[in-house]
């Protein structure tokens, strides 16, 4: 018996869409305006971020986006070809691809200028590019696309979406959380060195600065300070009243003493304040930074103890560049404009110091939809000691007193870092018994 002979149908070729109707003509503009608006934005994201990115993942983000910029212009002939020219067949398959990587990156663009973005332009430009991206993979799909092997080509499209999509979590979610990494402060107490004439004396004193982390800081501004110290000693034993009190009078201020019972801490003078570092500077990965400060002190100081104290306002290079490096800005008894709070601190006699400097985010993406932010440092001084205070915002917002979730805000998007070391006490018994 004689099998009988198979059947084969050819498979009918993709019917191509015609401009005869107006509609098709605005289809076919709408579409290449879609794609060639998404491959400016993102080429132009894409370059920023693959030059000039602070971090590895970020550099990637870059190439992702050149890489989809490409799909999407060459999407662009895709559709012209599949419209009028004519002249590849799987030039429909090429503008469903490209449409529907333009959908995906407006879409995750759309989200993080809604969620991390300032301007209302560009998220109302994704906007409309995502709604726009939408209509064109319907269209395109409905313009009698030819898929080839379905399965081979959802791998292919799903794998390296699923591979962009991570690396934008990483990028936007993991990394502002991850743990932060803290350089360390440390003081040393030199033996202490009697003058000529006895009639004075110097302590010298040690202060380091070791990054071991692995990553750079920009030093935003560092102190020293050092406050002496009268503590008489009580005839007889202090009673639980008296403990009290002091706890009390220690809950109004930053001075840290203990309960004793025949000790009477009475609150600090500074002696000397100074900065140890320049301004600006920065502290590379396992980079290690030691300077020699000295203080002088007649034999006839009315202080028992000296506490010194050292403090430091960094910010991570990966997460902010600074340009210009930071500048003098003002005096808080100055002619220029200052903060209101910095005029009340002057008023119980504590001044300022005040430097400015442009911060640059650090990807392209947050650099254009985002306000222009200053970083502001005010070194104060005044009788009972010095400190730092960091602040970044935007140009005519230092008066805003940011809530404590805020500043965390703040602190993980630019990798702020306060360090302190202190206080370290040196007793001047020992020492004023010499002369």
């Amino acid at each position: 018996m004689t099998p009988p002979k198979r059947r084969y149908v050819a498979r009918p070729t993709a019917r191509r869409p015609s401009l005869k109707t107006w509609r098709s003509r605005v289809t076919l503009s709408v579409i290449v305006l879609v794609l060639l608006a998404t491959t400016i934005l993102l080429s132009r994201f894409g370059l920023e971020d693959f030059a000039h990115a602070l971090t590895f993942p970020g550099r990637v983000t870059g190439a992702v986006l050149i890489a989809v910029s490409v799909t999407t212009l060459l999407a662009a002939a895709a559709v012209l070809d599949h419209w009028v020219g004519r002249c590849f067949p799987y030039s429909g398959l090429v503008a469903l691809i490209g449409v529907f990587a333009a959908l995906l990156s407006n879409a995750l663009l759309l989200a993080e200028t809604i969620k991390e973005g300032e301007s209302h332009v560009y998220p109302v430009l994704f906007g409309v590019l995502t709604a726009g991206s939408v209509w064109a993979v319907f269209a395109v799909w409905r313009a009698s696309v030819s898929v080839p092997a379905p399965k081979r080509l959802a791998a292919a499209v799903i794998v390296p979406t699923v591979i962009a999509i991570g690396n934008f979590g990483y990028q936007n979610l993991y990394l502002p959380y991850q743990r932060e990494t803290r350089p360390l402060i440390t003081l040393s107490l030199g033996k202490a060195v009697l003058s000529k004439d006895r009639k004075a004396f110097a302590i010298p004193v040690d202060i380091t600065l070791r990054n071991r982390s692995d990553v750079g800081f920009y030093v935003l501004g560092t102190e020293f300070h050092a406050m002496g110290q009268r503590v008489p000693l009580s005839s007889k034993d202090r009673l639980r009243g008296q403990w009290r009190t002091d706890a009390e009078q220690w809950s109004k201020s930053s001075d840290i003493n203990p309960l004793s019972r025949r000790e009477i801490h009475q609150p600090g003078q500074m002696l000397e304040a100074q900065q140890w570092m320049p301004y600006g500077q920065w502290i590379e990965s396992s980079d290690t930074f030691s300077t020699r400060l000295v203080l002088q002190l007649p034999m006839s100081t009315p202080y028992d103890q000296v506490a010194f104290y050292a403090t430091a306002s960094l910010a991570r290079k990966d997460r902010l560049v600074l340009q210009p490096p930071l500048d003098f800005k003002a005096l808080s008894w100055g002619k220029r404009p200052v903060p209101g709070w910095v005029k009340e601190q002057q008023k119980k006699g504590i001044d300022s110091l005040i430097y400015q400097a442009r911060v640059h985010e650090n990807n392209a993406i947050d650099e254009h939809t985002r306000s222009a932010r200053f970083v502001t440092v005010y070194w104060t001084f005044g009788p009972h000691g010095a400190r730092l205070v960091t602040s970044i915002a935007r140009r005519g917002e230092e008066e805003h007193n940011p809530s404590p979730s805020q500043q965390r805000e703040v602190s993980g998007r630019y990798g702020l870092v306060d360090l302190i070391a202190g206080p370290y006490q040196q007793n001047l018994w020992d020492i004023k018994s010499q002369r």
